[in-house]
């Protein structure tokens, strides 16, 4: 999105899809995520919450008539202000999945998402910026010269001790943070050590502020493998054990839930 004016979304899309076209009439795509975004294709208007994480599409304009684009909306929050944008189709796909579900929806990622889901609805969520955060420090601040190099190997025992640390003491966190520089330069402390301690401290920080989401909550994690391994274990920790689900797979099976009732509506 960050690249391409509203005026050029067509053409990006044809690019990718264009061998999968209809030769004799509309082929129906369904688009979501920041394609719907102020700045994107065209605004798709957030859907305010409590709802069900599948609003009405949007029609994108398009020239090519092969095509019949519909542009899926995200969803808000007034108090405390939120709003997400692709996240409401893999929520949409795993109640797909999981019709009779209740409990909350953990989405890590670069902003992590905490939804309460209730009866097919988001009933609320929250956002935590930890996967900016955690690249931000680990490529542009002091930090990047401890975290930089080294074995491509997960501490587990650095990760849930500094988890355990900002949880118990989230006001040390700042200070926490340049130790980890500190330490390179004073104590020789590993790359690989100075990684899982950041990763610790700020998912830590995270689970701290979320208390109120997964405490005594039933809670299933939506993302790739590597990150939704890492919160079930910060989540562990809190005698709490979640389910984990494919994030991709999910996407998918909100694109179709939407593409059906696109259907049932014409």
């Amino acid at each position: 999105m960050g690249s391409l004016t509203p005026d050029a979304f067509e053409a990006a899309l044809l690019q990718l899809i264009e061998p999968h076209l209809r030769a004799d009439g509309k082929t129906p795509v369904i688009c979501c995520g920041m394609v719907g975004a102020r700045q994107g294709w065209i605004e798709a208007p957030y859907v305010p919450v409590p709802a069900r994480p599948s609003g009405t599409a949007i029609v994108a304009p398009t020239r090519d008539p092969r095509l019949d684009v519909r542009i899926l909306p995200g969803m808000s929050q007034t108090n405390p202000a939120d709003v997400m944008r692709g996240e409401e189709t893999q929520i949409a796909g795993f109640i797909a999945a999981h019709p009779d579900w209740d409990g909350v929806l953990c989405l890590p990622g670069t902003h992590a998402k905490w939804a309460q889901i209730s009866a097919g609805e988001v009933v609320s969520f929250r956002t935590f910026m930890t996967g900016e955060l955690y690249a931000l420090l680990s490529r542009q601040s002091v930090l990047r010269h401890s975290l930089s190099g080294g074995a491509d190997t997960v501490d587990a025992a650095a990760f849930l001790e500094a988890l355990g640390d900002a949880m118990s003491r989230p006001e040390w966190v700042a200070g926490a943070l340049f130790a980890l520089r500190a330490e390179g330069l004073v104590a020789t402390l590993e790359p690989a050590t100075a990684r899982a301690r950041l990763s610790g401290m700020l998912i830590g920080h995270e689970l701290a502020a979320a208390r109120p989401y997964w405490l005594g909550q039933r809670v299933a994690l939506i993302g790739s493998d590597a990150l939704t391994a890492r919160y079930a274990t910060a989540l562990n920790a809190q005698g709490v054990t979640a389910e984990r689900t494919d994030a991709a797979d999910l996407t998918l099976r909100g694109l179709a839930a939407a593409f059906d009732a696109l259907q049932q509506e014409t």
